[in-house]
């Protein structure tokens, strides 16, 4: 081998073979490395990168097993230095020019840096250690300042806070799972968090308050996006009743609808990065398909932890009432939501209560909506004790004397009306015909009964579209809608007028 390199600088009896074969200096430097590397000789020409989710400013999960990852030379030894132990570990890129290394982070804390060297070095500045949570989901985890939201605009004046971070993930597909994405951490303040995802802004800051600790938010979300497209396609595919659901989404010119592609480009790049959790706002767009959402969006759970490797806790919205279409769509959805809710590790927020135009799709309150959620993580996540989170989820009906008694799980001090007389509450018997029904509250169950329906056989309370009931723990917080029966629904056309 080093005779060959010979031959090429030192001319031999006359024979001058750059010459001869007028060879540029980056044509030679291409030939020599193609000999080098044939030869199976070490060399280095290629720089330490980085994905954009490990950069200055972020946030790394506390006192957890932290991934770090890139790409340099293949062979190429690799120097990583933490400034909070002051540590120095080395890994040895693959032949495939990637690398990865587990670190341990301390509790929170910060800034540190951290020190990366090879063929050349790279550093890590004003690096934090606390809470890392992803918010995804579509248009209602989107929202943003710029949507016109008076409780983000209130914030603009206040809202710079060294401990919290913003990692954005712009709207992005593939058909393949992505190592990387575009984005970069930033410190929140009055510019940054205009464009942020509101509900996550809000979840952040009740967190970093309550939990006196750095929290990083990665907001991947898509407005109009079906559960389908933040799947991976596998998943779909492997279940025919998914996969049938899958190919009745409608095409649209504003979001993707191919099973996976928003996962494979905003979710897979970022899998690598320890969290402690997810939040998740969406479900207007599976509306149509409600009858296999709940097994859709627990299969999408699923499938994010296997890729995580870790049983992080999920909490999600239930979406709010609206004027759709089809009669019954939402209240099937949500319904499916709720049924969500026996899934392992996970926590729904109701924001019925919430909601005071039914015609617009975005509720304007991500205020609460956020505190809310921020509500399920502190208490179940950090073990806070005497929040109060859950809603009071129907339980069980019995039937005495031509009443119903509905019990409750989560039921909190009691329950209570709020304006008076229960509203959207209904009564039927074995005809299957709904009537308006009056109620009576004994502490945390609710007595249901009908002149018109003598032996009750199903109750329904805020189950329609539109519907907001009025029933909430005394607590405050709203009764999640439920019906009794399992009986056909009504999911027509609503006739225009």
């Amino acid at each position: 081998m080093a005779s060959w390199i010979r031959f090429l600088f030192n001319p031999i009896q006359g024979y001058h073979p750059v010459t001869t074969f007028n060879y540029n200096e980056e044509k030679m430097k291409r030939l020599i490395f193609s000999i080098l590397c044939l030869s199976g000789t070490k060399i280095s020409f290629a720089d330490i990168r980085l994905p954009s989710v490990i950069g200055n400013n972020m946030v790394l999960q506390q006192q957890s097993s932290a991934k770090l990852w890139g790409w340099s030379a293949p062979a190429e030894k690799i120097y990583i230095t933490t400034s909070w132990n002051n540590k120095t570990d080395s890994v040895t890129a693959t032949r495939d020019a990637d690398w990865q290394m587990i670190i341990q982070t301390p509790p929170a804390g910060g800034p540190y840096s951290i020190t990366f060297r090879g063929n050349n070095q790279i550093v890590l500045d004003n690096v934090l250690i606390g809470e890392v949570w992803v918010c995804s989901g579509q248009s209602n985890m989107e929202m943003n300042e710029g949507w016109g939201l008076k409780d983000v605009k209130a914030e603009l004046p206040s809202c710079y806070n060294r401990n919290i971070r913003f990692f954005y993930i712009p709207k992005t597909t593939s058909d393949y799972p992505q190592d990387d994405c575009k984005g970069a951490w930033e410190i929140c303040d009055s510019n940054t968090v205009k464009n942020f995802s509101a509900a996550g802004y809000f979840f952040g800051k009740k967190l970093n308050k309550d939990l006196n600790v750095p929290v990083g938010l990665i907001n991947s979300n898509w407005g109009g996006t079906a559960a389908e497209v933040w799947t991976p396609a596998e998943v779909v595919d492997q279940n025919d009743s998914l996969k049938a659901a899958a190919a009745k989404l409608t095409p649209a010119p504003w979001w993707p609808y191919k099973p996976g592609v928003a996962f494979n480009a905003m979710i897979s790049p970022i899998t690598h990065y320890s969290i402690a959790g997810a939040i998740w706002y969406q479900g207007e767009s599976n509306t149509g398909t409600a009858s296999t959402y709940s097994s859709l969006f627990t299969s999408m759970i699923d499938a994010w932890r296997k890729k995580w490797d870790k049983e992080f806790p999920f909490y999600y919205v239930q979406i709010a009432p609206f004027h759709y279409g089809n009669k019954n769509i939402g209240a099937l959805l949500q319904e499916a939501q709720t049924k969500s809710m026996q899934h392992q590790n996970v926590g729904m927020v109701v924001i019925t209560d919430l909601v005071d135009d039914t015609s617009n799709i975005h509720p304007q309150d991500k205020h609460d909506v956020g505190y809310r959620l921020a509500n399920w993580a502190l208490a179940e996540t950090y073990h806070k004790e005497g929040i109060v989170y859950k809603s009071p989820v129907f339980k069980a009906m019995d039937v005495q004397k031509g009443k119903a008694i509905i019990s409750f799980e989560n039921p909190g001090s009691g329950l209570q009306s709020k304006g008076g007389t229960i509203t959207e509450l209904y009564i039927a018997g074995s005809d299957k015909i709904f009537y308006p029904a009056n109620a009576k509250i004994i502490h945390d169950q609710l007595t249901v009964w009908s002149k018109s329906v003598p032996r009750p056989v199903a109750v329904r309370y805020a189950f329609g579209n539109t519907a907001i009931g009025n029933l909430l723990s005394k607590d405050g917080l709203p009764v999640t809608a439920f019906r009794t029966d399992s009986w056909d629904v009504d999911t027509t056309e609503i006739a225009k007028k």
